[in-house]
């Protein structure tokens, strides 16, 4: 099998830290996505949408979507569990890295798209977008410092995919100076925690 991503994009990172964590090596293929590379007909064979990473399989089948190919890793290498043991811990987790994705991720994403000089190259950019996007991220940062106080990870007491989608999202947060607050120091505790596991280097 091999994945092709981009070194600098957070979801190809996520497959990267998960499979690191679960002692797993698997070839990568760079794709320029600066280039467009992703959005040319080689590589939409693979997937349609354009998007990375995609994991390819040895018969040739094709997983886009960096929580499903999680997913599928997971199904072969189910130690450590990332995604719960039980129904209860699957369900959080699975809550806290839908919230992560269509909240703090979606709010990262639209200052990216919007207000990025390197976006705006390749994208129609509505900078009124920005500002609330930054402000949704803000809240967002708040939240999970007040759940951070209260538990070591994002979904429990154990290193879970929420807290590979959350680093990787406020680290690409930091890329385009949409940062947590400094007082936020349950979310910094964490922060420095996740940040100094080996597979955060991946």
């Amino acid at each position: 099998m091999k994945i092709y991503g981009h070194k600098q994009a957070p979801n190809p990172r996520r497959v990267r830290i998960f499979l690191a964590e679960k002692g797993v090596s698997v070839p990568t293929e760079e794709v320029d996505i600066f280039a467009r590379d992703n959005r040319k007909p080689p590589f939409l064979a693979k997937n349609p949408l354009g998007g990375i990473p995609v994991l390819e399989l040895d018969d040739g089948t094709c997983i886009a979507e960096s929580v499903a190919i999680c997913r599928y890793l997971e199904g072969l290498h189910p130690k450590p569990a990332l995604f719960g043991e039980t129904p209860l811990q699957e369900a959080t987790i699975e809550m806290w890295n839908r919230r992560l994705e269509l909240v703090l991720f979606q709010s990262i994403g639209m200052v990216w798209i919007h207000g990025h000089p390197l976006t705006k190259a390749l994208l129609k950019q509505i900078p009124e977008n920005v500002a609330p996007a930054r402000a949704r991220a803000a809240e967002f940062f708040a939240l999970l410092d007040a759940e951070l106080a209260k538990r070591p990870f994002i979904a429990g007491p154990s290193y879970s995919i929420a807290d590979v989608t959350a680093l990787c999202a406020i680290d690409f947060g930091r890329f385009i100076e949409v940062t947590p607050d400094a007082s936020l120091a349950h979310l910094a505790r964490w922060h420095a925690a996740v940040s100094a596991r080996p597979s955060a280097g991946a």
